[in-house]
Formats: C-alpha cells, sequence, structure tokens
C-alpha cells in the first residue's frame, strides 16, 4: 500500500489557493482521490508527472462526495481516459451521476435571498458553477452500512457533516489518514471545512471524533495538505474547543 500526494495550485479571486487530491495504490487498483474543479485537467497530468505517474496508470477516480471542487473536473477526465472507474459511496452517487439535485446546490439556492446584496453576485457564480457541473455515471458504487475493508489495506470511514455521505480513507499499514473534507489544515491547526457551510455540524464534529480513536501519523486534508506531527492531540484540541464555544453560546 502506498499513496501519493499531489499539490495543485490555482489562483481564486487574485489569492493563489490550492488543493491537495491523492493517489492511492492498493493491489491492482491505483486511485485518484478526489480531482478538482472543471478545466483542471492539464494540472492534474503535470502533478502526475511529478510523481512519475499518468492517468494511463490509474485504473480510477475515487469521489469522497459531490462538491465542485472534488469533483467538477471527472466529467472532462472521463471524457479523455473512458478506462477509468469512477467509485462512490451509495449516498453520493445519485449527486454524481445526476440523478439527484446537489446538496450544495440546494443549500446555495434556499440561503441566497438571505445573503446582503454585497455578497449576491458571488452567491449567483457559484449556483451557476454547482448549474453547469456535468453529471458522470459511477461504476463502483459501495455502501457505508459497515464500512467494510473495500480496498486492500484502506479502511473506508464515514465521516459525515460536511456532507451527508461524505468518506475518509485510512491507510492501516502506514497510519494515514486521508480525510477529504472532514477536516482542514489551517496555520499548522485542524479546523472543521468551511463550518458556515457545513449542512450538520453536530454530525461533522462527530465525525472528528471518530477519527480520533484512529492511530494517526499522517493526516492529508484536501484544503492545507499534509499534517504529520501531533494529529491525534490536534483532532482532540479541535473537539474541545468547539465544545468549550458550545458551551459558552448555552450560557446566554
Amino acid at each position: 500500500m502506498s499513496f501519493h500526494l499531489l499539490e495543485i495550485k490555482f489562483n481564486f479571486n487574485g489569492t493563489e489557493e490550492a488543493i491537495y487530491p491523492t493517489i492511492i495504490q492498493s493491489g491492482s487498483e491505483t486511485l485518484l482521490i478526489d480531482c478538482g474543479y472543471e478545466g483542471f485537467l492539464p494540472k492534474l497530468e503535470e502533478a502526475l508527472s511529478e510523481v512519475n505517474l499518468s492517468f494511463n496508470e490509474l485504473t480510477g477516480i475515487f469521489i469522497t462526495h459531490h462538491d465542485i471542487d472534488h469533483m467538477g473536473g471527472l466529467f472532462e477526465i472521463k471524457a479523455k481516459h473512458p478506462h477509468l472507474k469512477v467509485w462512490s459511496s451509495d449516498q453520493e452517487a445519485g449527486y454524481i451521476d445526476g440523478s439527484k439535485k446537489s446538496l450544495r446546490l440546494t443549500q446555495a439556492e434556499d440561503t441566497y435571498d438571505q445573503l446582503p446584496e454585497s455578497h449576491k453576485k458571488g452567491a449567483r457564480y457559484f449556483i451557476d458553477q454547482l448549474k453547469r457541473m456535468k453529471a458522470v455515471p459511477v461504476d463502483e458504487v459501495f455502501g457505508l452500512s459497515n464500512e467494510a475493508e473495500l480496498l486492500e489495506g484502506v479502511e473506508i470511514i464515514h465521516t459525515p457533516g460536511h456532507m451527508p455521505g461524505h468518506i475518509s480513507l485510512y491507510l492501516k499499514d502506514s497510519h494515514t489518514l486521508i480525510a477529504a473534507d472532514a477536516v482542514v489544515v489551517e496555520n499548522g491547526e485542524l479546523e472543521i471545512a468551511n463550518p458556515q457551510f457545513t449542512l450538520d455540524m453536530p454530525a461533522a464534529l462527530a465525525s472528528v471524533g471518530k477519527l480520533e480513536s484512529l492511530v494517526i501519523d499522517k493526516l492529508v486534508c484536501y484544503h492545507g495538505g499534509l499534517l504529520d506531527k501531533d494529529v491525534n492531540a490536534k483532532l482532540l484540541k479541535l473537539t474541545k474547543r468547539y465544545e468549550k464555544s458550545q458551551e459558552k453560546a448555552n450560557t446566554y
């Protein structure tokens, strides 16, 4: 079992951002975990070449959840590399293949009228982006009821909150957690990904608690990259901070 961390840099509203898709190799499968926005194919090709790989050597793309920065580029990649199988949990598959309306789109539309006028232009652009996102059939659908070992040496962990069907992957031999958006790294510390847009904050915090039970030497976050020091302590610190914040709110 091995993994490669990819760094994809891009400009967003004049600010340099980065995402960190991951390649895992398990048995006969070599999978890209999440794939960025539409138009990111050249960036992914370059990042793969830096770890001596190409899309021709991959067997599939594993989508942790259906947010646009995780699957926006999927249609383009699949069109150019039709041999790649798309993997997804049963809870997320309908949103990826287009048979269900995006939960993020529903959220954006439901909150639009409540926004101040200064924010509505950006929100409208985001809504339009979500509506343009192209659906892709899912080839390998797996259930989350027992979180069974789907891939050799990999534990699939249901980590709802950010999205109901969100999953993380734990590489048992190396004690590596690929967290997707269960948590993010900010200035060397851990945080809930976009807490203001998290669909179910109690579930998100419960997912962090679930991750605390693992032995984690390396934590890969889609936003923030690799954290390889005091991971479990920082997960606990995150949980405690939100607990204190809730206790404080309850006193008012």
